[in-house]
């Protein structure tokens, strides 16, 4: 009987900028009560970055605490793959900075930008490089510093982000017999989606080819992050949930198989309204948005690496993974640990 080849993830890294922002700074450059951040958002503190610190700073960290929970040196490492939309410069990419900082060899580096979808988007790209023979080991980093694109009188957005970046090692696993396939380590499957009719709920206006920086763009503050709260609320707890079903039927699969769904972290509310429509136990529904914020693609990554290690799936659970964000993208990972 002819064997099966996986990807699985081998180890877990996450990095958060020491400088936490308390909502009572928040709230001041909004004019509003510290309490009103937590009840719209279920935000108690973010974390930005130092002025000298940059997207792939906060990746290099992050790859390094992976590289280290898998035991595996750089030198291990075949392409890099580096999710942002706060990248250090439009180019290079920032997965090449990044490459130089942890002085990998010479290997395929680049950046991929999805949102906050971007790590299970740069994730599936990974799981194919490995199934098809590729390569043999990715390094999946989602980075953000999001922080810089803040207006602090726009209610919507200056309230939510935080900075961050987390990341995933994933590696080949071979020799398993296609009748045990069922019953292997790793990513059962992933499912992307996007539908650009939505490009507008979240979007930095400026700085692209559409709208390049001007002296007007600054003054109109164009290069900050416009997003439409509500419809970004209604659209993306639908879509989320119903890729959820979907992946789940696609498996043959219940809710109740599951161990631990872990969703991007846009805000609390939004995490609440999902599992309610996905009919999750409370337990089910991983959360750490309290002290961290929404950190765009790096959530998803941070959010596994805190999730594992408060035990919250053992080997051989199964995990759920789902992420929405600009685009509109979204999408979902079915993993067996």
């Amino acid at each position: 009987m002819k064997n099966r080849v996986f990807s699985r993830i081998k180890g877990t890294g996450t990095y958060l900028p020491e400088r936490v922002v308390s909502n009572d700074e928040v709230a001041s450059l909004l004019g509003l009560p510290d309490e009103d951040v937590f009840r719209v958002t279920g935000i108690k503190a973010r974390h930005w970055c130092h002025p000298e610190q940059t997207c792939s700073d906060l990746a290099a960290e992050a790859a390094r605490r992976a590289l280290s929970a898998a035991d595996l040196s750089i030198e291990a490492v075949d392409a890099i793959l580096v999710s942002t939309t706060s990248p250090d410069t439009i180019f290079p990419s920032t997965a090449c900075y990044l490459q130089q900082k942890l002085k990998a060899r010479p290997v395929a580096a680049f950046d991929l930008a999805a949102s906050c979808t971007g790590f299970l988007y740069g994730l599936s790209m990974a799981d194919s490089f490995i199934r098809s023979g590729q390569y043999r080991c990715c390094l999946v980093v989602a980075a953000e510093v999001k922080s810089r694109y803040l207006d602090g009188t726009r209610k919507s957005s200056a309230m939510l982000f935080g900075d961050g970046a987390g990341a995933a090692v994933m590696v080949r696993d071979e020799g398993i017999a296609a009748a045990d396939s069922n019953k292997a380590p790793g990513i059962l499957g992933i499912r992307l989606y996007s539908d650009g009719a939505y490009r507008n709920l979240i979007t930095v206006p400026a700085g692209g080819s559409k709208l390049p920086g001007s002296a007007e763009t600054v003054e109109n503050h164009l290069h900050a992050i416009e997003l439409k709260g509500s419809q970004v609320f209604r659209t993306g707890v639908k879509r989320l949930s119903v890729a959820f079903a979907d992946i789940l039927r696609e498996f043959d699969l219940k809710v109740s198989d599951i161990t631990q769904v872990i969703a991007h972290q846009a805000n609390a509310r939004m995490l609440r309204a999902i599992a309610n429509r996905a009919r999750l136990a409370p337990t089910q529904m991983f959360s750490m948005i309290e002290q961290v914020g929404n950190t765009s693609s790096a959530s998803l990554p941070i959010a596994l690496d805190a999730a594992q290690g408060q035990h919250k799936f053992a080997e051989g659970d199964l995990i759920l993974l789902g992420a929405f964000g600009g685009g509109l993208t979204w999408g979902t990972a079915l993993i067996r640990w």
